[in-house]
């Protein structure tokens, strides 16, 4: 019988094919950049086995596992320090492989675990949850119908989470407005809204207004993604950019965060091309504020030092 250490070791032995498409857009930074980068949300998995399957009839967001040996030299090459690692909804509430590449390389990676919100008798979990190694908070999704009858149930999640001092980050399209009574009944809890509330269902200026409505409260911050996935355009996204501006205003730039989801748009032109889009593109951005928009204000909101 396997042990945990030897699945473990198997999981990051996974790695398949190196990415090697070339980014598109804007030079790599120099070595006197000074500036950290960290990209707030990659998704990792390794191959369907029986030590780490994947959710029966999940599909991945790529036809070949998106493994650690494929991501560092798309980061390499792009000059990005650090990514945060949601694992997917394609390994269930497993964290497995997200954890094993913290512990490999602590300096690189850190994770935004799953946790089975649905379920009340795992509320004593999070009393230690941020013990595991690599392990800073906990990622959700709640989108839609499903995800507001999902929120019906969750009411005993937020305020567990508050008193253990975990962070949440949620994918929450179409259900923002219901955050504004659970970021105010829950002041100390760090709640994190994913990709500016979009989805391929509701328009970029809706979401948008959705997330602005949560800017009063000082718990409440947000990604932005970089690249395509939700714009109708091509390259630099203008109009997708004009409701970013909006977003940055009302948070401001210790509220924001460079993110790619890079798995949903893998072949528009890799890292080179989604940090352009910020720092190149985002002309309303000062040096200062991209400081802490591409990685300053992640690593402080969620103290990973």
């Amino acid at each position: 019988m396997l042990s945990r250490r030897d699945i473990t070791k198997g999981i990051l032995g996974a790695g398949l094919i190196m990415a090697t498409q070339r980014p598109q857009h804007a030079p790599a930074q120099t070595a006197a950049r000074r500036r950290i980068i960290v990209d707030a949300q990659v998704h990792l998995w390794p191959a369907n086995t029986p030590e780490l399957p994947w959710v029966p009839g999940a599909k991945p967001q790529q036809p070949e596992p998106f493994t650690v040996e494929r991501l560092l030299p798309l980061m390499d090459e792009g000059g990005v320090d650090r990514v945060i690692i949601v694992p997917p909804t394609l390994t269930g509430t497993r964290n497995d492989y997200g954890i094993a590449a913290a512990k490999r390389y602590p300096d690189r990676f850190a994770v935004m675990g799953r946790f089975p919100v649905d379920d009340p008798k795992s509320a004593p979990l999070l009393a230690t949850w941020k013990q595991q190694p690599g392990m800073l908070g906990i990622r959700t999704t709640m989108q839609g119908k499903p995800g507001s009858e999902l929120m019906d149930r969750m009411d005993w999640f937020w305020a567990a989470a508050e008193k253990a001092n975990v962070p949440v980050m949620f994918h929450g399209a179409g259900n923002l407005p219901r955050f504004v009574a659970i970021a105010e009944r829950h002041p100390g809890l760090t709640l994190i809204v994913d990709h500016v509330g979009m989805s391929n269902t509701i328009p970029i200026a809706q979401s948008a207004t959705d997330t602005i409505a949560l800017a009063k409260f000082p718990n409440v911050s947000v990604k932005m993604k970089a690249g395509a996935q939700y714009a109708p355009e091509p390259y630099p996204y203008r109009n997708m950019n004009v409701q970013f501006r909006r977003v940055f205003d009302a948070f401001g730039p210790r509220r924001c965060y460079w993110e790619t989801d890079i798995t949903q748009t893998l072949k528009e032109g890799g890292y080179r091309h989604r940090i352009a889009h910020f720092t190149q593109e985002l002309d309303f951005l000062s040096e200062e504020d991209k400081d802490w928009v591409m990685g300053r204000a992640i690593l402080e909101r969620l103290n990973w030092s």
